[in-house]
């Protein structure tokens, strides 16, 4: 596969952007490293003048960026999912440089249907920790600790940058043993809709026991996402689950 083909399935999500110029210097920032696919996610601004006259010769990036209401609707079809962030947070991430990152995302989109997103938070607040949990990796720019505050068009410009880096060095991307026989890797929407039914099913065999249940999916989401689930595997796991909810059912059900 060329590094033009591997680098068309990368997009860059940006998720609530306060200011419409940013999303124009963000959309030149990536042009100029040859990546051409962005998405807007519920910018608290439509684009306007400013946003076209910081783009500065990005205008088509701009223009066919599809503005989406949640991360979860811009990332679904997505196989692996990197979110930016500056501080450290409770959703436990692998954390990775910019260079690794670009890495492991040009590794993954040279896969088979290998979509790859790198989400990009507000300039204020960043992402939050209900968009962090919907990222398998985080991605952190190491900055001055005296003065971390990075520019959201700067921060898409590094991440920009190592990517057309790792394209420029070359991508080996394994080949699986039986490439007929391989399973697919689930989607984000597939994984994300196993982790509901999941929450659902220990909340209905009283799994918790009247904790808090946040701790313990926290951990189950890192464990799944870590063994990169294939679309079978989901099914698997979603029927184990369906069967466990069935018989919960029948446990609480009251004798007539």
């Amino acid at each position: 596969m060329s590094a033009h083909s591997v680098q068309s399935r990368i997009r860059f999500v940006l998720v609530g952007t306060q200011h419409p110029g940013n999303m124009g210097a963000a959309a030149r920032a990536m042009k100029t490293m040859g990546l051409g696919r962005l998405v807007l996610v519920a910018p608290e601004k439509p684009l306007d003048e400013e946003a076209f006259r910081r783009s500065a010769g990005a205008e088509d990036v701009l223009g066919d960026a599809p503005v989406v209401a949640t991360l979860a609707e811009a990332v679904a079809d997505c196989r692996l999912v990197l979110g930016c962030t500056a501080r450290a947070r409770r959703v436990q991430l692998e954390e990775l440089l910019p260079a690794v990152a670009a890495q492991r995302g040009l590794a993954k989109a040279a896969e088979e249907e290998g979509e790859v997103a790198f989400v990009f938070g507000r300039e204020r607040t960043g992402l939050t920790n209900e968009e962090l949990q919907l990222c398998h990796l985080a991605v952190h720019i190491p900055s001055n600790p005296e003065f971390s505050s990075l520019n959201l068009a700067a921060a898409v410009q590094v991440l920009a940058y190592e990517l057309r880096m790792a394209s420029l060095g070359g991508i080996e991307a394994a080949a699986p043993a039986d490439p007929e026989h391989r399973e697919q890797p689930a989607s984000h929407a597939q994984v994300e809709g196993l982790f509901g039914q999941l929450g659902q099913t220990l909340d209905e065999i009283d799994f918790h026991k009247g904790r808090a249940p946040d701790s313990a999916m926290r951990k189950l989401r890192r464990l799944f996402l870590r063994s990169e689930l294939s679309e079978q595997e989901v099914r698997l796991l979603r029927g184990i689950l369906a069967d466990a909810q069935r018989m919960a059912r029948l446990a609480n059900a009251k004798p007539e």
